[in-house]
């Protein structure tokens, strides 16, 4: 086949996709209504297990990393959580949550909770315990508490980090929500693993709603990591850049691949 060819082809399956998106149509078996409106009860079900498990997993993790990070403890805790989130296959934890607990929207929602907290933990560890320890003893020169410490200094000098942590964790929910159906949830999974009920266009079609709904997600939280970065951070960030662009020994180094 010519690249020509080829091209008209992905360009049809595409628009065939983004048509199944907008308007109904009788399933591949026959007999019930696929596309178009029926979709919003799927995507509802998918926003409402992603808003579930990203709450869960910010109660749980930011507290955590909080306490450990202020505390400079828990190293070594929080390199095998970040490493046990990377190397964990997200079928295989909702599949075994699946087994042994039940199909329910509680399993999926724990199931995608857990793969949710190791980069939210350990974003907030690592942006605690950068926070310079002459700021922290000031504070504590101050007669700030604990608590009034971290409140006050080392969460909002953190900030950035943690949102950086719950931007990815939402991306990867939003993502791996589509096994939702594998635990006994129908969620936007249900169309690309089903194929044989709403065809090759309601595959394609989902898959490019999920991916706009995980661009969307980027794009929200990248602005909202930037707006609660403290102002008196982004002057040094720009004027980095400002170096960098007149300096060409600054820029050769920041170019060269570590």
């Amino acid at each position: 086949m010519t690249p020509a060819i080829v091209l008209a082809s992905v360009f049809g399956q595409f628009s065939d996709g983004l048509d199944f998106l907008v308007h109904q149509r009788e399933s591949v078996a026959g007999g019930v209504q696929v596309g178009g409106s029926t979709m919003w009860p799927l995507l509802g079900k998918h926003l409402e297990v992603v808003g579930l498990s990203m709450l869960f997993a910010v109660l749980v993790a930011v507290p955590l990393g909080l306490y450990l990070g202020h505390t400079r403890r828990g190293d070594f805790l929080a390199s095998s959580i970040s490493n046990v989130g990377r190397s964990v296959p997200a079928i295989a934890i909702v599949l075994f949550f699946s087994s042994y607990l039940g199909l329910s929207l509680v399993n999926l929602v724990f199931a995608m909770a857990l793969l949710a907290i190791p980069p939210i933990f350990t974003n907030t560890y690592v942006g605690v315990r950068q926070v310079d320890g002459d700021v922290v003893d000031a504070a504590r020169g101050m007669g700030l508490s604990g608590l009034q410490t971290v409140g006050k200094v080392e969460l909002p000098l953190a900030l950035p980090l943690v949102f950086g942590g719950i931007r990815t964790s939402v991306v990867n929910v939003i993502a791996t929500a589509t096994l939702g159906p594998f635990a006994g949830v129908v969620t936007l999974g249900d169309p690309i693993i089903n194929a044989s009920v709403y065809g090759e266009a309601g595959r394609i079609g989902t898959a490019i709603l999920v991916a706009a709904l995980a661009v969307t997600a980027e794009i929200l939280f990248a602005a909202l990591q930037r707006a609660v970065t403290p102002a008196a951070l982004r002057p040094q960030r720009r004027g980095l850049r400002e170096r960098l662009r007149t300096s060409p020994r600054l820029a050769q180094v920041a170019d060269t691949p570590t």
